[in-house]
């Protein structure tokens, strides 16, 4: 067996380095020296020849791209020596040598990404920990979509750290601008490679949301981005509502259940933080939810039934049931609505009944009927005393 035998590329003794820096050295290095042989080509051509110094170059580089038009060509003993040397021998030799390398660069890099081992230059961008156990292709695909249809975020990158997805990320998440990273979030120099630092926005995913120990690995990530000064960039979901605090505590910015199939939601909890608790609270029974009332709606604008359940301490209306059996959510304020039905979001703990709601709506009935009463005897006074004011 031969000792102390030279490795064929460098890259065979430089294992510990990453390739694609030794590829692009490797490639600088090579320019290098091609510069220098053209320039002394061009110099030597120059001397030699009864050429001009552009004549000179525009010959060098015809001959170092294997062109050869003709038009000029060396006629001395020393001209034709460097050409031979210099350029048939040396330039060419490393110009193949480049390219070569750099097409081993391309192979090198597109196996990265596609692996999910390639270290994008990113800033202001959306990184997502974790990916679902189930339907995580649906669920990403979703957000992204929701989330590029927010004002402002129609082309943020996102990026997501997983150690799914080995071999690529399924083609509906790449064309829709994904990119993914192979790694934990709980290993530091992953969250470095992701430029958790420069994102804009960082969602921890719970690992099994059906699993309430995962809440430790969540709580784990969310510390080492706190530790970061990251914490008032982070939304996390948390499986247990006991360990919401626990995440609080380490100055994580939004706190979310999580819920696979809206990832609409989540979008909402990045987007406008807050407005998770009021969603969330519309999937449960326990502080406030949507109630709906089977009453006739003939007289009065959106304006005046909100005003009315509001003063009456009912609660906030949503929507409205139409003739049609239509839910029409936010309608216009000043459009006098008709309907058979309201949805009104509610205490849990004392949910009025529909004989509360059409007394809160009669009672305000008979305060704008009293309120324009009131504007037409002031008109009148009005009128009176601009009357009795032309005739004097």
């Amino acid at each position: 067996m031969q000792r102390n035998r030279r490795p064929l590329n460098p890259e065979h003794q430089l294992s510990h380095l990453p390739m694609s820096g030794i590829i692009r050295s490797r490639i600088k290095r090579l320019f290098t020296i091609l510069g220098g042989l053209l320039i002394a080509q061009v110099v030597i051509i120059w001397a030699a020849e009864d050429l001009t110094l552009f004549e000179s170059a525009w010959m060098t580089m015809t001959t170092l791209v294997t062109v050869g038009y003709g038009d000029f060509a060396p006629q001395t003993i020393i001209g034709r020596l460097s050409t031979v040397f210099l350029m048939f021998i040396a330039a060419i030799t490393l110009l193949t040598l480049i390219v070569s390398d750099y097409i081993e660069y391309r192979f090198y890099r597109r196996e990265r990404i596609l692996t999910g081992r390639w270290i994008y230059a990113m800033k202001d961008h959306i990184v997502i920990i974790n990916t679902p156990q189930t339907g995580g292709e649906q669920y990403f695909s979703r957000f992204a979509s929701q989330m590029r249809a927010v004002p402002g975020y129609e082309t943020v990158p996102i990026i997501i750290l997983t150690s799914q997805f080995p071999n690529g990320l399924p083609p509906e998440l790449a064309d829709n601008g994904l990119v993914h990273f192979h790694g934990s979030g709980s290993d530091p120099e992953a969250l470095k490679a992701v430029h958790a630092g420069a994102a804009r926005h960082i969602i921890v995913l719970a690992a099994d949301e059906s699993d309430p120990t995962s809440d430790s690995l969540t709580f784990d990530i969310a510390h080492r981005l706190s530790e970061s000064n990251l914490g008032q960039k982070v939304t996390v979901e948390c499986v247990r509502d006991e360990n919401r605090d626990r995440f609080t505590s380490v100055g994580v910015r939004t706190v979310i259940r999580p819920v696979r199939t809206y990832p609409e939601i989540m979008v909402r909890s990045v987007i406008a933080p807050g407005s998770e608790k009021v969603l969330e609270d519309l999937f449960n029974y326990q502080h406030d939810h949507p109630h709906r009332y089977e009453i006739e709606l003939d007289d009065l604008n959106w304006a005046d039934i909100v005003s009315a359940l509001i003063r009456h301490g009912i609660g906030t209306a949503l929507a409205y049931i139409d003739n049609n059996n239509e839910v029409v959510c936010h309608p216009p304020t000043d459009k006098e609505i008709e309907g058979k039905g309201l949805i009104v979001l509610v205490k849990s703990s004392e949910t009025p009944d529909v004989e509360v709601v059409k007394e809160a709506l009669s009672h305000y009935r008979d305060f704008i009927n009293k309120w324009h009463n009131l504007q037409k005897q002031a008109a009148q006074g009005d009128n009176s005393t601009a009357n009795a004011t032309d005739q004097s």
